[in-house]
């Protein structure tokens, strides 16, 4: 090519000066489309600098405001304190006044390369963390939060004591917390199956009579199966091999309980017998971790038989449950049959466990579902439907989806996903931060607050976005030296060389799995994908507009589309249908192209009519007061349930009294039932299912429930109502009304009930309800006859009476002077005359707008959605 890019005709300057400037349109399109793709190292210092002062931020106001508690309070400014805070039922089992935040962040300080905050943090957990408190916690988060954190915080200070720069002072004190701490959640495995109770009591252990837990029979398969990691890690620095034995023996049980026709295990087990409590399956909340686990057990400690548990059970996933980009939730023993028609957040770690198993194509294209949806809401909601609509609203700032970016960016060197870490970044800042610290989103399409701040947040997401915009050489160690645990806390893969596997840690007669070239190796990414992001971008490119976001609009109602349909689960055109979208093949539109893809796909061109399947209306009912002195004038705003009475078709509404449930949660043996019968129970959200809750209370002879959420500060002013949802079974045999309250509404009937014994309520649908006792009554005539001496004694009156009496001093009744013909009253005299004291009844006195109790603000406010389960809510936080 000679030097002339172009020439123009002589004597044209213009067509000169044109051509030079489209030239250089062109070249600068060109170069902001580049800087689209790449990020250049300056940029991406200025980000990582950013995440450092955003964690400065979220961990300064924690230690400032918060510090000793567990937790901080980022709108109050002040620690969270268990048992001086209203209760939020099973999170706060994961405080246990061990100052959690600080344990579960001292890691995060060494990766982020701020080594005097982290020895000062050493020599504080040292000094005022007690491990022996009379709390009961839950095992599960206690495991990954606080033995994790001391475990990740000793390895970090023994690497840099043994490098001589410092921590020179240290003797494995945190080893020794940590082995203190491995003994009291020890009693949680004293069970007969061998998997551990979800709870202990920190000084007591869970059967003493002092420990207030030891009741529980069932756990969640997260719950009993992720422990290995920290368990083993523990024996093999301690030299005590009793950690990683029962650990192990966990994991055996829930091997041996798999469904063998699917190879899937349950949600929840009972942790006596081993049988399955709740059979739906799938890799969110309730599961997660437990997959997670076997696969990086076997990085940790080397053990082949974790390998061959968790291949056996990828390949059931992939077979029942991936529907790409979707995951699904199936039943075990039926894996055809999918159980609900929402996803939970909890699986956005899915894609970043694929990197490390090596199946790529599926985790970009999960996670480009998940990445879409968060372009749609800012946030992943807690649950969203498979049509990516807002299934629960709340966002406690979850790292999951931050993680797998992390993942998938190390895996394919694809600048992509350092774009969509940015905007993650950018998102916290403009919709999170709050004058001190982060707050969590209480629904992602309100962006109201919560007054929230968990330790993962501290602990997972700034290791991730930190690492993800670090290159390797400017980390204070070699990161690809250590596994993460589900709490990102940092465990050396040398363990494995340390002491060999448990005795007897076998798997029998293990299941044919299809091999490839992972199934028994870690992939190796730079050998897989050296800088290669096209490989990611083919993918992902299919679905680039899934949930709409970014979509052209197109005036005509039909076009051509290219869809991924998968040769597996269910029917392609019945799982579009089921997205709202009605398919006709090109044959019958008078086209005949059908041609291959990727391998295992297929594309189908189809002409598509995409139509807008309206949310499904949450029609809102009411509790409304009616016993005095309340008389109706409150009423407070309530969710229905899709299952139970329906009370739409209840003309009258349902009348009861008020009768609070023992054990609050109603998770338990109903203690009070004799109390509770012919009467409307009153119950805590949290714990369990809501159907598990209204089957014991209907046993107990419940005539309808009202439950209260237990997330401080809900209101139904600032949060969708919501229908409440099943346990994923038949809900038939549920007969009676249930209602949903928010936290603020709850409060108001709780207080009336603490201040009257007596609390008479009506639930019935907002437009039904009775009209309020504050609305003017109009004119009443009141007549008024003076009895003679005695007659009252003598039960001579006539009719109905009223008695009025008197006190010296007061007046009663104020006269209105006014003629009504046709009325007569007596006089003391005897003789009738026409009566000068008929009434007009006025309207009783307006309530106080400033009174919480009869604030029609408070407790009128119409309020259009969240699920479901209760691991972390519903599940584990990790």
């Amino acid at each position: 090519m000679g030097e002339k890019l172009f020439c123009s005709p002589q004597g044209s300057p213009g067509i000169s000066m044109m051509l030079r400037a489209l030239l250089l349109t062109s070249l600068l399109s060109w170069a902001n489309g580049q800087e689209g793709l790449t990020m250049l190292p300056e940029e991406k210092t200025k980000i990582r600098d950013q995440i450092v002062e955003m964690f400065d931020h979220a961990y300064g106001s924690y230690m400032k405001y918060a510090y000793p508690a567990d937790e901080l309070m980022p709108l109050s400014c002040r620690g969270r304190v268990r048992g001086l805070e209203p209760n939020r039922g099973d999170i706060d089992d994961s405080l246990g006044k061990f100052s959690l935040t600080l344990v579960d962040t001292l890691d995060t300080l060494v990766v982020l390369n701020k080594l005097d905050e982290f020895e000062d943090a050493v020599r504080r957990t040292l000094r005022d963390v007690r491990l022996d408190n009379d709390v009961v916690v839950s095992v599960f988060e206690t495991n990954i939060r606080v033995l994790g954190g001391l475990l990740g915080a000793h390895v970090m200070a023994d690497m840099l004591r043994q490098r001589g720069e410092r921590m020179q002072w240290y003797r494995d004190e945190l080893l020794h917390m940590a082995k203190e701490l491995g003994h009291r959640l020890l009693p949680a495995f004293n069970t007969t199956s061998g998997l551990p109770y979800p709870r202990v009591n920190l000084r007591y252990g869970v059967l003493n009579p002092l420990s207030r837990t030891g009741t529980e029979s069932d756990t969640c398969t997260a719950c009993a199966g992720t422990m290995i990691l920290e368990f083993a890690a523990l024996s093999r620095l301690s030299g005590e091999a009793v950690f990683e034995e029962h650990a192990r023996k966990a994991l055996d049980v829930l091997w041996e309980k798999r469904q063998r026709g699917s190879d899937l295990v349950g949600t929840v087990i009972n942790i006596h017998n081993g049988d399955w409590v709740r059979r739906d399956s799938g890799v969110g909340a309730g599961i997660d971790s437990y997959y997670e686990y076997l696969m990086k057990a076997y990085i940790l400690l080397g053990d082949n038989v974790y390998l061959e548990r968790f291949n056996t059970h990828y390949n059931a996933i992939m077979k029942y449950i991936s529907q790409p980009p979707l995951l699904l939730n199936v039943h075990m023993h039926n894996p055809t049959v999918s159980v609900r028609s929402w996803m939970d957040s909890l699986l956005a770690f899915f894609p970043g466990l694929q990197v490390l198993r090596g199946d790529l194509k599926p985790a970009i294209e999960t996670h480009e579902m998940l990445y879409q949806v968060t372009k749609q809401h800012k946030f992943l909601p807690e649950a969203f439907t498979t049509e990516f609509r807002v299934h629960w609203g709340q966002h406690p700032l979850r790292p999951e989806f931050a993680e797998s970016t992390y993942y998938l960016y190390k895996a394919t060197g694809d600048p992509y996903y350092l774009r969509v870490g940015q905007s993650i970044v950018e998102k916290l800042n403009a919709h999170a931060r709050v004058p001190c610290g982060f707050a969590a989103v209480q629904d992602v399409r309100t962006g109201t607050h919560e007054d929230r701040m968990d330790s993962f947040f501290l602990a997972e997401m700034f290791k991730y976005l930190y690492l993800l915009f670090s290159e390797k050489n400017q980390l204070h160690f070699d990161i690809d030296e250590y596994i993460f645990t589900t709490e990102a806390h940092l465990l050396p893969v040398s363990l494995s060389t340390s002491q060999p596997p448990c005795r007897g840690n076998n798997t029998e007669a293990p299941t044919a799995v299809e091999e490839d070239l992972f199934t028994y190796s870690c992939p190796s990414t730079q050998t897989l994908f050296p800088n290669n992001p096209s490989f990611a971008k083919t993918i992902r490119d299919s679905y680039k507009y899934l949930t709409g976001v970014g979509r052209a609009f197109h005036a005509s109602p039909d076009r051509g589309i290219e869809l991924p349909l998968h040769d597996h689960g269910m029917e392609p055109v019945e799982f579009l249908r089921s997205m709202g979208i009605s398919l006709t093949p090109l044959n019958e539109a008078g086209e005949t192209e059908i041609h291959g893809a990727h391998e295992g796909v297929y594309r189908v061109k189809l002409v598509a009519e995409v139509t807008q399947t309206p949310e499904e209306e949450v029609v809102p009912l009411i509790v409304q007061l009616i016993s005095p002195p309340y008389l109706g004038r409150t009423v407070l705003t309530a969710g229905p349930a899709k299952f139970g009475m329906d009370l739409i078709k209840q003309e009258h509404g349902v009348k009861g009294s008020i009768v609070k449930t023992s054990p609050y949660t109603a998770c338990g043996p109903i203690e009070n039932a004799q109390e509770l019968s012919g009467h409307i129970a009153l119950a805590l959200r949290g714990d369990c299912m809501f159907a598990a809750k209204a089957r014991r209370l209907q046993e107990a002879g419940a005539i309808g429930v009202v439950f209260i959420d237990h997330r401080e500060g809900s209101n139904s002013a600032e949060t969708p109502l919501f229908q409440m949802v099943g346990d994923g079974g038949s809900t038939a045999d549920i007969t009676i009304p249930l209602v949903f309250l928010f936290s603020q509404e709850g409060a108001l009937l709780t207080s009336a009930l603490e201040d009257h014994s007596n609390v008479d309520v009506l639930m019935l649908p907002k437009e039904r309800q009775l009209d309020k006792a504050d609305k003017p009554l109009g004119k009443m005539n009141i007549k008024f006859r003076l009895a003679e001496e005695g007659e009252l004694e003598k039960g001579e009156a006539r009719g109905p009476t009223l008695k009025f009496v008197l006190e010296k001093g007061e007046v009663v009744l104020e006269e209105e002077e006014y003629r009504q013909q046709g009325d007569s009253c007596l006089t003391p005299g005897g003789d009738h005359v026409p009566c000068s004291y008929g009434q007009t009844a006025a309207s009783p006195p307006s309530h106080s707008p400033n009174d919480p109790n009869t604030d029609p603000r408070s407790q009128d406010s119409q309020v259009p959605q969240p699920p479901p389960t209760d691991h972390r809510p519903w599940a584990p936080q990790h």
